[in-house]
């Protein structure tokens, strides 16, 4: 059987040179370096980063990472683990072929790096690699569209089946290329990858009502499945390497998914970057659907100067409705019970709360007028195809309304973030961990990231490490 799709992405990974990255993706590699690592750092200081924080230290192992926003040097496998559940914690990284890319990939990326010491240039190259692979095989199972003429319409929510678990592919890939491992055992690092992986959580989590603090995956337990190929096939383990030529009974077969279509994957590789197609930077700490609508709902405010308590009402049109099982629960009990709960969110958002770790916080989560003020807020589903997302807030006995096509933060439109507005993020996420001298020296190195020899400068600065 065929091996030609698994050779030809290990022959970009291990082959892709920094001169032929288009200065686009450098920048947009870098950007999202810095978005995911901040994340990482305000999600330290929530309870779900505090547990894994103790994880860490109950975990230790030889010293060869450190754990972001602590002074926990621990194993490669740690070390992945834990950073990726801080980086998922708040909700807040951006979104990468239409799911949360970067926390399946950026762990593994970075502690290879540390590990291997690598520069500045090599991580940058490792990542955009690595995300490309995945938004390539993203786009094989239907994750994400590229050309609209692929569209199809979505199956019932309990009939769907998808998740992050094609992620493990480029994150063992760039992984690979940090460890400086040849084409053959690059090749064999994602065949063992794609074996060591989550099955697809995504649509369990959507239909059963409820919400627990793994959410619809633990990226970074799949990324020690990453790290642990690389090492594998470093020290000679073969992996399965016609897992993405066969379309009988390969990777999208075993893996869960709804269907298989590899036609894409490698055209044009190395010659047409995907990754950043769309890309999405959170401005906000909850689910993306919702994220339109809370521009709109922020613009009325601004422009109309309303106050909290000149509100009657909240109303949003958007992709799901309040019978959906997933966001029509009304508890908040739990970080992931305010990152899924439209009713409080944009009650969060209405009391001033500043999105970020402020948004999960117990004192937030508690607080009876931001609780009382959530019997204000419905929602419904507009499901028409490229429906805007609209926002109408009642107030002064008037209803104000706004809709926008594209969510602020979304690359290649009209609401793309500026380079700033990505580094006020990022500082106010590591406020939750660092100091500002950390803060502001972290930012710089990584605006400078292809500037530095050893990204060990770097690690200090996100970490307590002296």
């Amino acid at each position: 059987m065929s091996d030609e799709i698994m050779r030809s992405l290990a022959h970009f990974a291990a082959e892709a040179e920094w001169d032929k990255l288009p200065p686009a993706i450098i920048k947009e590699t870098k950007l999202l370096l810095m978005d995911s690592i901040g994340c990482a750092l305000g999600g330290s200081a929530s309870d779900k980063g505090k547990i894994n924080l103790a994880l860490a230290k109950r975990y230790g192992g030889p010293p060869e990472a450190y754990v972001i926003g602590s002074k926990s040097k621990v194993s490669l496998p740690t070390a992945v683990l834990v950073n990726g559940e801080m980086m998922f914690a708040l909700d807040f990284t951006a979104t990468v072929a239409g799911g949360n890319e970067p926390a399946y990939i950026v762990p593994a990326i970075l502690a290879a790096a540390e590990s291997s010491k690598s520069s500045g240039k090599e991580l940058i190259t490792a990542t955009a690699i690595a995300l490309e692979i995945s938004t390539r095989l993203a786009r094989a199972v239907h994750r994400q569209v590229i050309d609209p003429a692929e569209a199809k319409p979505p199956l019932p929510l309990k009939e769907r089946r998808t998740g992050n678990a094609y992620s493990n592919f480029g994150a063992a890939a760039g992984a690979a290329r940090l460890f400086k491992l040849d084409k053959e055992k690059t090749a064999h690092a994602m065949g063992i990858a794609g074996h060591l992986c989550k099955v697809p959580t995504h649509g369990r989590y959507g239909s059963a009502g409820h919400r627990w603090s793994t959410k619809y995956g633990v990226p970074g337990w799949q990324s020690t499945g990453a790290i642990t190929a690389v090492l594998y096939a470093e020290m000679g383990y073969t992996g399965d390497l016609t897992q993405l030529d066969d379309a009988e009974n390969g990777f999208w077969f075993f893996a869960g998914y709804e269907g298989w279509h590899p036609e894409h994957i490698l055209e044009e590789l190395g010659k047409t970057w995907l990754y950043n197609y769309r890309m999405h930077y959170k401005p906000y700490p909850c689910c993306s659907l919702f994220h339109g609508a809370l521009d709109c709902f922020y613009d009325i405010v601004e422009k109309n100067k309303i106050k909290t308590e000149e509100i009657e009402k909240i109303h949003i049109y958007g992709r799901v409705g309040m019978d959906h099982p997933l966001y029509g629960n009304p508890e908040i009990k739990s970080i992931a019970d305010a990152e899924f709960n439209p009713r409080y969110f944009f009650s969060a958002a209405a009391h001033c709360l500043p999105p970020g770790i402020d948004w999960v916080d117990k004192t937030a989560m508690t607080n009876p007028d931001i609780l009382k003020f959530m019997s204000k807020v419905t929602f419904e589903a507009n499901r028409k195809p490229d429906a805007p997302s609209r926002c109408d807030v009642t107030a002064r006995g008037k209803t104000y309304t706004a809709e926008t096509k594209f969510s602020k933060g979304t690359v290649g439109t009209d609401a793309a973030f500026s380079d700033d507005k990505i580094l006020r993020k990022f500082k106010h996420n590591a406020a939750a961990a660092l100091t500002r001298t950390k803060t502001d020296r972290a930012a710089e190195h990584l605006l400078k990231l292809e500037q530095i020899p050893d990204i060990s400068q770097l690690i200090k600065d996100i970490t307590l490490s002296r």
